[in-house]
């Protein structure tokens, strides 16, 4: 997969950090171990002149070789066998003069024989999963913060469960989705009128999720759809490739599609829409799509193909009660009022 330039010389730069880190930790354990034992210093330098009389031994003429060498390999085995006991007699572990790399394969420089480390690709999707929420509230939102006061505990005329219980049932499903979440796991459709939670849920599976070390992108759909038709249209009329930041879309551990139906659709945006998310029911990848629009709408905007998706594919999770962002701000002009009649 092809990324951006900013994207490869943030993992370039990650790397060297990572390379630098480890060499200066060898370093300061070095200086610790030469600090309890001045012999362990004495036979490193032992150990470096026997590599160069080696290289001397080879280079003069009229020697016997082979027992100069070996000689010198004995000497060499010692040396490595007394400091190695050295190490052991402080605790330190067998390999605590050799860098402790984050990647041992490539020693943290990206590639081995010429070609791209797993460490390396790893690296990159999660930079590029990074820049796609860097605009995106992550931060902002866990299950701890989702505050069920806003929701009434009065039943319904129709009999049904209050708000508050029916959200409190949701708040319940959307931590066991969390817990449980595996790379196959039940796409889900967030549905509900304004301010009821869907994106703080959403938000909060999300953090939970790349805690955990998944691979999780949070996208306005409005704006998502947008970028994709733009870079669509770039990459086929300039450069002939395919769109770096669609296919990380499609192959991501989840997706989250925020805010479906408020975006301007057109020909193109609903072909990259179905893309997507056949795409990823495809490879059975989890997305959850969060919507203000009722069932009926959505059947009206769309077109029957991702009607089709949407229905046959994601799980309902409906989202009742009274826009919570209405509330609080009630909630504030009352406190406001009070304070000036005083």
């Amino acid at each position: 997969m092809s990324y951006s330039s900013e994207v490869y010389k943030e993992a370039l730069r990650v790397m060297e950090n990572r390379r630098t880190e480890a060499e200066m930790k060898l370093e300061r354990r070095r200086e610790i171990l030469y600090a309890r034992s001045p012999r362990a210093e004495e036979i490193e330098r032992k150990i470096a002149h026997t590599s160069v009389a080696a290289a001397k031994a080879i280079l003069v003429n009229g020697e016997d070789l082979r027992t100069k060498l070996e000689e010198l390999k004995q000497r060499n085995l010692t040396l490595q066998k007394e400091l190695k006991d050295i190490i052991a007699s402080f605790d330190f572990g067998e390999n605590y003069l050799e860098p402790w790399y984050k990647c041992q394969k490539c020693r943290d420089r990206g590639d081995v024989d010429g070609k791209t480390c797993e460490c390396m690709k790893s690296l990159l999707r999660q930079i590029a999963y990074d820049q796609l929420n860097s605009c995106s509230p992550l931060s902002l939102s866990d299950f701890d913060s989702f505050s069920l006061d806003y929701y009434s505990k009065i039943p319904t005329a129709e009999g049904r469960p209050s708000a508050n219980a029916h959200m409190t049932a949701v708040l319940g499903f959307c931590k066991k989705y969390a817990r449980n979440f595996e790379e196959d796991a039940d796409s889900l459709l967030f549905q509900g009128g304004p301010g009821l939670g869907k994106t703080h849920l959403s938000l909060a599976i999300a953090n939970e999720l790349i805690q955990k070390g998944f691979g999780v992108i949070y996208v306005s759909a409005p704006n998502i759809l947008a970028r994709l038709a733009k870079e669509n249209f770039e990459f086929e009329y300039r450069f002939g490739e395919q769109n770096s930041t669609e296919q990380l879309l499609i192959e991501c551990d989840l997706l989250i599609l925020d805010d479906l139906g408020i975006e301007r659709t057109s020909r193109n945006t609903l072909s990259i829409l179905y893309n997507l998310l056949n795409s990823r029911m495809l490879l059975s990848k989890p997305t959850i799509v969060s919507t203000n629009l009722r069932m009926e709408h959505i059947q009206e905007q769309y077109d029957f193909r991702i009607v089709s998706r949407i229905i046959g594919n994601l799980r309902r999770v409906e989202f009742v009660g009274t826009d919570i962002r209405q509330l609080k701000r009630k909630k504030k002009k009352l406190r406001n009022d009070e304070y000036y009649d005083e």
